[in-house]
């Protein structure tokens, strides 16, 4: 064997040679993406108490869209469970308008986003939800109670083998789970701190869905907009068992960025959107989006809010005693 002596040739031979191996194991790893999914039409197969199973799959990889269609009383509380590896209890099991950042069965449409939307009001519901699995992945339905039996649905569900998944241009391990934390009907007392979440491990906040409403009392009509003042909350979020917080925004409205109690009303963009405001009855539903916006921890995580604020002893005004229903998405490894 003879050697080339010649270093800059030398060199450029080890580049070519790099590249040559870099351009194969793309390809093999482009080779090994295998699109697959199903799709129901016009099928009466939902039920209550019981689950319809609407796709299962076997292998690794992550679920990349569902959409679901139907127009019948109840449709908005159609529960979606999403079995990953096997699991006897599902870590995502939500309501599938609450799933989809929409509180108090808001039917305002069309609208979308690159992950979620609703064209339809009440129906045309959809998602791109990343959603990674390792052995296997199952999606099942099931009717709400009181819901309409006997009518029909629609659904689509996709995905592709051995995609990764990342958050803000950082891929996550191969371990890492999409789990959906929920807080329902909590009602919370004036400046009380709770939990939304509180987790081990490492991970990565995803998305955050909320729905809450005051409780109205008699006040002076010039005083009428303290009934949202539940809205001053500063989100919180402990990072690996810390005492101190890392706060996450300077009200609840701007978490969702939203500004002055969302006096402009409604809006939908790719971080954060208000589904649903009705101030006369001091409601709203909102999601935050953090997958261009990160929110990384190593060793435990827990994400609160306040009913109101009160900082260095300053009490944010009046609010009253509000329900909060909140679901939490967080990729876990």
């Amino acid at each position: 064997m003879r050697y080339i002596k010649v270093k800059g040739l030398f060199l450029l031979l080890i580049v070519l040679v790099s590249e040559a191996g870099f351009a194969q194991k793309s390809q093999t790893d482009f080779n090994s993406l295998k699109t697959f999914g199903t799709m129901g039409k016009q099928q009466s197969v939902l039920k209550p108490n019981v689950e319809a199973e609407l796709f299962s799959y076997s292998g690794k990889g992550s679920l990349t869209h569902m959409w679901f269609g139907g127009a019948f009383k109840g449709y908005g509380q159609t529960r979606i469970r999403i079995y990953v590896d096997g699991e006897a209890i599902p870590d995502i099991d939500m309501e599938l308008l609450l799933g989809h950042g929409i509180g108090f069965n808001d039917e305002s449409a069309p609208w979308g986003i690159a992950r979620m939307g609703n064209t339809g009001g009440n129906s045309g519901i959809y998602n791109t939800y990343r959603i990674p699995f390792g052995k296997s992945i199952r999606v099942t339905a099931q009717l709400a109670d009181g819901a309409d039996t006997g009518q029909p649905f629609w659904w689509i569900i996709r995905g592709t083998e051995n995609l990764p998944v990342e958050i803000a241009g950082v891929r996550l391990p191969d371990n890492a789970r999409l789990k959906l934390y929920k807080l329902e009907k909590y009602a919370a007392k004036p400046f009380e701190e709770f939990s939304l979440c509180n987790v081990p491990g490492s991970g990565a906040l995803y998305q955050v869905t909320m729905a809450a409403k005051g409780t109205p009392k008699i006040r002076d009509p010039k005083d009428s907009w303290m009934g949202l003042s539940y809205l001053e909350s500063c989100i919180r979020a402990y990072m690996n068992g810390g005492k101190n917080p890392l706060f996450l925004s300077s009200g609840l409205e701007d978490y969702f960025l939203g500004t002055y109690y969302f006096q402009r009303g409604k809006y939908y963009t790719p971080v954060a959107g208000l589904t649903h405001f009705d101030a006369s009855r001091l409601e709203f539903s909102a999601y935050r989006f953090h997958d261009e916006d990160p929110v990384f921890f190593q060793n435990g995580f827990r994400l609160t809010n306040r009913c109101g604020e009160e900082l260095d002893g300053f009490k944010f005004w009046d609010p009253t005693d509000t329900e909060y229903t909140t679901y939490v998405w967080i990729y876990q490894w």
